[in-house]
């Protein structure tokens, strides 16, 4: 592989932050009387939108108490969320291969900016990003588009210089719906095969197995 920019997702992409994430749910759904849901329920969320996860946990379509109980799940994930996530084993490894190549690295999640940049700040290893477009960055979010885009216009770079990994159906699309190649990586909830059907380069086990792949 040799492009010139590699934009990743973050969420079961670099790190896991899968107990963080579903501490916070129940934490918030017993919090607010409403019935605890299983934990699988709530790992096939990460990656969304938190809004659309939140309408999926409770359930609702009613936007006004998703946002309700997003207001008293933020307080949770300030306390629990950047220490219950740590990096893939060899995700920061690969990372730093890829800026010895020249590329750059951009993060373009469904998550917060903030909450991105805090886990690279807290481990010491905020030089290995180039470029953070959280869901607080865009107004339309992954699968739609526009966080890839921007990226791609702030590099300056053609799409055919351009690879996005993530680990899921989400991932896919943004790929295939920005017009960029894509790479799938098993460690999410997402199996082998059902990347199947979108466009992809590779489908690996890890982040760590793209280190083996870079050109120098």
């Amino acid at each position: 592989m040799n492009y010139r920019l590699y934009l990743f997702d973050f969420d079961y992409t670099l790190v896991n932050s899968e107990a963080a994430i579903v501490k916070c749910f129940h934490i918030t759904l017993k919090k607010l009387g409403y019935e605890d849901v299983p934990d699988e329920r709530i790992k096939k969320t990460i990656g969304l939108p938190i809004l659309d996860a939140v309408k999926i946990i409770i359930p609702t379509e009613d936007d006004k108490e998703a946002r309700h109980f997003l207001d008293n799940y933020r307080p949770e994930a300030d306390r629990y969320m950047t220490p219950g996530t740590t990096f893939f084993p060899g995700a920061v490894e690969t990372l730093r291969a890829i800026k010895a190549t020249g590329a750059k690295i951009g993060i373009i999640s469904n998550k917060t900016h903030r909450r991105i940049q805090e886990k690279f700040d807290v481990d010491h290893v905020p030089e290995l990003i180039d470029l953070i477009i959280g869901s607080d960055d865009v107004k339309s979010h992954k699968p739609e588009p526009t966080g890839l885009l921007r990226a791609i216009e702030h590099f300056g770079v053609k799409k055919s210089d351009v690879l996005y990994t993530g680990d899921s159906w989400v991932d896919a699309e943004t790929a295939q719906n920005a017009g960029v190649d894509f790479l799938a990586v098993t460690t999410g909830t997402t199996p082998a095969a059902d990347f199947a059907k979108y466009p992809h380069i590779a489908i690996l086990d890890s982040i760590a197995d793209l280190k083996g792949c870079l050109k120098a």
